[in-house]
């Protein structure tokens, strides 16, 4: 009983849902806490999540100053990982 196709799939998909809400927060506290967007942290959450959310951030534009592109990214990925693991099963 080792790792199987379904646990590296479940596990790439958790890993990216917590980089994009770890950029999610780190954007809202930046801010406030003037945290320098040169930080390795936060180059390393920026450069891996950047790639995925650019294209949803140009089909969807900020609304007031929010961006509900991780919104629709989320509900996107969601779709993504079932499809990919009702192939695998």
């Amino acid at each position: 009983m080792g790792i199987t196709a379904v646990d590296i799939v479940e596990g790439l998909f958790t890993a990216v849902y917590w980089l994009i809400f770890a950029r999610i927060i780190l954007s809202f506290v930046s801010v406030f806490l003037r945290i320098d967007r040169y930080n390795p942290v936060m180059r390393f959450i920026y450069d891996i999540t950047e790639p995925i959310m650019a294209p949803f951030r140009r089909i969807i534009p900020p609304v007031g100053g929010m961006d509900f592109s991780p919104i629709v990214l989320f509900l996107v990925l969601q779709l993504v990982r079932a499809w990919i693991l009702r192939l695998i099963s």
